[in-house]
């Protein structure tokens, strides 16, 4: 089917059939530090306009009906900045999830944290779980953000939970497939990604939803996180759309994959 005749598409989407478009993106948010040192401010104020920048594409995703998206807000090698950094990260994060929360619930936006919370300053971890309480019945988009989160330790968190149902006799090694370790990340039945974007120029995925991003395609813009703009959303769904995505088969009509 084509997009919605009751949403607004942009212009450089109305073409594309919906059976094209990503149901599940994925966003490595970089550049804060760079946007704020150009400017001449503190890597603080960078990170404040990125808070900007993701409600203004969550609000674009949701408007558009996408059905999952995954942001990388805070990586376990984050730990690693400066303390007030780290601190201030925090404070913006609990800051989000209580101000965003009202609006989340208004575009029917069903919340999740992904990582491992044990790290987590209780301010944060009260807010993530009223967050995903209140809006877990919710219809709409999945918004999933990554935070104290890595794409190995989240497989090794999935290995030790087999590990622990094997022992306890729940599961056999032969029941054991892709299917079951699905079961035990943290995402949980969401789909796979289709589209990482990644702002600032960088050409590495860093550790992110490793086991989800089997198949994703890639998009790279030169945009630093801050700037990021609906429109820069619009070009990396095209440029997804004119993929040919193979999965390791032919392309027979050769397009791009519609499957």
């Amino acid at each position: 089917m084509s997009a919605d005749e009751d949403m607004d598409v942009p212009e450089v989407l109305a073409k594309i059939p919906r059976r094209r478009w990503p149901r599940h993106i994925a966003v490595i948010m970089d550049g804060n530090g760079r946007w704020a040192g150009l400017r001449g401010q503190p890597r603080v104020m960078g990170h404040r306009q990125g808070a900007e920048a993701v409600q203004r594409i969550v609000e674009e995703c949701a408007r558009l009906q996408v059905s999952c998206l995954t942001l990388y807000a805070f990586s376990n090698e984050n730990w690693q900045r400066p303390a007030d950094e780290v601190e201030a990260l925090m404070a913006l994060y609990e800051d989000y999830l209580r101000q965003e929360r009202p609006r989340l619930l208004a575009q029917q936006i069903r919340f999740r944290n992904i990582g491992r919370r044990s790290d987590l300053p209780q301010g944060v971890l009260r807010e993530i779980e009223e967050s995903e309480r209140v809006s877990a019945e919710m219809k709409g988009m999945t918004l999933s953000l990554a935070v104290n989160y890595g794409g190995r330790q989240e497989i090794v968190d999935a290995a030790r939970e087999v590990a622990r149902q094997a022992a306890a006799g729940r599961l056999s090694p032969e029941s054991i497939d892709e299917h079951v370790l699905d079961d035990m990340m943290y995402t949980k039945g969401l789909p796979d990604v289709d589209l990482i974007i990644r702002t600032a120029g960088e050409m590495r995925i860093s550790n992110f939803l490793l086991w989800q991003s089997w198949y994703a395609e890639l998009h790279v813009t030169q945009v630093l996180w801050p700037d990021f703009s609906a429109s820069d959303l619009h070009l990396a769904i095209a440029d997804y759309a004119g993929r040919r995505r193979r999965f390791g088969g032919l392309d027979k009509e050769g397009g791009p994959h519609e499957a």
